[in-house]
C-alpha cells in the first residue's frame, strides 16, 4: 500500500481528508488502505447521548471495513466509506444505521453485509484504532494517515474543503518528506 488511511465515519473532517487522498490516488495511481480508527473507543465512558447512534453505526461500519481488509478488499472498503459518506456528509444526513445499510447496497457489498453485526470483528476494530492511535498519538482523533518509509503517522491532514488536483497534490508532495522525516512533529494553526 502506498498510503493507510485510518478513520471514523462519523467525522466530517475525516471524510474531506479521505475525498483530498482518493483525488491524490488517482492523479498518481496510488493504492490506498483503509483502517478503523474509532471516535467511540477514544471517547469510551464520555459520549454524549445525542451522538450514541452515530457513534453505534459508525462502529458497525467500522466491523465491515476490517472484515474487508482482513480479506484484502481494500478498493471494497473504499468504495463503501464513499457511498457512506455521500449518505452523511455531501448529504447531511446523520449517520445512522439506514445509511449504512443503503451504503453496504450501492457499493455492492450485500454479500458482506453480515460482518456489520458480527461482534467478533471488534477486536479487529480495535487493533486498528490502536495502531493508528499508538502511531500518531497521544491526542489525535480522525483520521490517522500513515505512509511507508514513515517512523510514525499523522493526525490529519485537516482540511476545510477537499481542494482541487493541483491542490491536493501540492498538499501530498508537501506532506510526504515532512512524514518520513524523524524530527518532523507537528504543523497546526487554528480552526475558524
Amino acid at each position: 500500500m502506498d498510503a493507510t488511511l485510518f478513520f471514523d465515519p462519523a467525522c466530517p473532517w475525516t471524510w474531506r481528508t479521505s475525498r483530498w487522498l482518493v483525488a491524490v490516488a488517482e492523479a498518481r495511481g496510488l493504492r490506498v488502505e483503509w483502517r478503523a480508527f474509532s471516535l467511540a473507543i477514544l471517547n469510551e465512558g464520555r459520549i454524549a447521548p445525542e451522538y450514541a447512534d452515530a457513534m453505534a453505526a459508525s462502529g458497525r461500519a467500522l466491523r465491515l471495513v476490517e472484515a474487508l481488509r482482513a480479506e484484502g478488499r481494500h478498493d471494497d472498503a473504499g468504495r463503501f466509506y464513499a457511498e457512506l459518506g455521500a449518505r452523511t456528509h455531501d448529504g447531511d444526513n446523520p449517520l445512522g444505521d439506514k445509511i449504512v445499510t443503503a451504503a453496504v447496497e450501492a457499493a455492492g457489498l450485500t454479500a458482506a453485509a453480515p460482518a456489520l453485526d458480527d461482534e467478533r470483528w471488534d477486536r479487529a476494530v480495535r487493533e486498528s484504532h490502536a495502531l493508528s492511535y499508538a502511531s500518531a498519538g497521544p491526542d489525535v482523533g480522525s483520521p490517522v494517515l500513515m505512509v511507508p518509509g514513515a517512523e510514525r503517522g499523522i493526525h490529519g491532514p485537516i482540511l476545510t474543503e477537499v481542494p482541487g488536483t493541483d491542490d491536493a497534490l501540492t498538499v501530498w508532495d508537501s506532506l510526504l518528506p515532512l512524514m518520513r522525516l524523524p524530527s518532523f512533529h507537528e504543523i497546526k494553526r487554528a480552526r475558524h
